[in-house]
């Protein structure tokens, strides 16, 4: 056994909010028990990667990151979690420095094993992959040390099963924590002192399943905590958005016209491909439907932001095929497009699917909707530009400008001023 001298501990978050929310909620438990967090660029006692596995360039860049932890402090207890340690649990393990590898669901005992390790620093290296598809394995988590938002995971996993992904995989079964926990939450990061929460999950609208409980029921629920006085759905399926929710929203609450809806493919033939559980048509439909709930015809088009994931290059996508998905991504104009090229995953559908497309046919595609997207976003911010909005004011501060967001999404740069700081002002834009 050795003594324990120092206590320092980075974090290295890679991939989606719902890992941002755990790592913060990891970070909390170290930090209770004396440790100082400081930078992944500076030497530490504890590295902690928490991972993403969506594209293989997510899997490069992890396996990168760890071997720069290993060269900065070649002593440190480097710990890997998340979904590539879930999936692929081995493959990190044998990277030189890494001695505590931890499947999707086993965060709850990272800083043990941490502290287990640092004590006994001849101890063999552990690898862990986990059971995930039960209530018991889930792991409740919300960000905090910004003063401004919190990113609350209300679910975990997915039922899903599109053609192209490895979520379930890694991350199990759809699954819950009840109600009256995740308004327990939220009751701490008001007492915090934060007013905007950030719902993340998987596949969050499918909130309920391990609970009987409803998103619906949830969104209500969380509408009456004290202290929040705004919140945001992260990312819902479209067939999850039921025009209860939208109505609900629409009618004044604490809920902000902000809905991040992934589409993936603009064309019918590439989306049934995909597997996933709707079409143009009924795409088209929801995004009027709530235009229609939550806009008058002054404001169409600027009062609700819409950003939409989109994937370019998925097997078997003609030039044909991608340019019925720009032009009816145009037709929709959306504020903002999240866009990806396929990454060919192992044990996926699609992997096997033939008429895989070239990476530079991709990255051409790719690059067509960027540009699209440049031009969505600047029409969406002008077509604001002298309405009064609700900022909400941030503390990062950058050439005597302080930044902060409307409630429709738009980002605000004002002079600096430290009484602003985590306080919703009108301006206008």
């Amino acid at each position: 056994m050795s003594e324990i001298k120092t206590n320092r501990v980075a974090f290295v978050t890679l991939g989606c909010k719902l890992n941002f929310s755990e790592s913060s909620t990891l970070g909390r438990e170290f930090v209770a028990a004396g440790y100082v967090i400081v930078k992944p660029i500076q030497e530490a006692d504890v590295y902690v990667v928490n991972t993403c596995s969506v594209t293989e360039h997510a899997d490069k860049k992890c396996r990168n990151i760890i071997r720069k932890l290993h060269k900065i402090s070649p002593d440190a207890v480097i710990a890997v979690t998340g979904c590539y340690a879930q999936l692929k649990p081995q493959e990190i393990l044998d990277i030189e420095g890494v001695e505590i590898v931890l499947g999707a669901d086993k965060k709850g005992q990272l800083f043990q094993m941490v502290q287990q390790m640092r004590q006994d620093r001849h101890a063999a290296k552990s690898s862990y992959s986990c059971e995930i598809d039960s209530v018991e394995s889930f792991f409740p988590a919300y960000s905090s040390g910004e003063r401004t938002r919190s990113f609350l995971k209300v679910q975990d996993g997915c039922d899903y099963r599109c053609s192209y992904c490895t979520v379930p995989l890694a991350r199990g079964k759809s699954r819950n924590i009840s109600i009256d926990k995740l308004l327990a939450q939220a009751g701490e990061i008001a007492a915090s002192g934060i007013k905007e929460i950030v719902l993340t999950g998987v596949n969050t609208g499918d909130f309920g399943k391990t609970t009987g409980e409803s998103f619906f029921d949830l969104l209500k629920g969380l509408n009456s905590v004290e202290g929040i006085e705004r919140y945001r759905i992260s990312s819902i399926e479209p067939n999850l958005l039921t025009e209860e929710i939208v109505e609900w929203i629409a009618s004044g609450n604490k809920f902000l016209p902000h809905f991040h809806i992934p589409i993936q493919s603009g064309c019918d033939k590439v989306l049934a491909a995909m597997r996933r559980r709707y079409n143009t048509e009924m795409f088209a439909r929801k995004i009027e439907m709530i235009r229609d709930r939550m806009e008058t015809l002054e404001e169409r088009y600027t009062k609700v932001f819409f950003g939409i994931d989109v994937i370019v290059g998925f097997p078997g996508e003609t030039d044909e095929d991608f340019q019925q998905t720009y032009d009816f991504l145009k037709a929709l104009r959306p504020a903002f497009l999240h866009i990806f090229p396929y990454s060919r995953r192992s044990n996926t559908p699609a992997a096997t699917y033939p008429d895989q497309v070239q990476e530079s046919i991709k990255s051409g595609r790719e690059a067509r909707l960027e540009q699209l997207c440049e031009t969505l976003h600047s029409q969406f911010c002008e077509a604001n530009r002298g309405r009064e909005a609700n900022v909400l004011f941030e503390s990062m501060q950058k050439g005597g400008k302080m930044f902060g967001y409307t409630e429709n999404y738009i980002k605000v740069e004002a002079s600096y001023d430290k009484h602003l700081i985590g306080t919703i002002a009108k301006v206008i834009l």
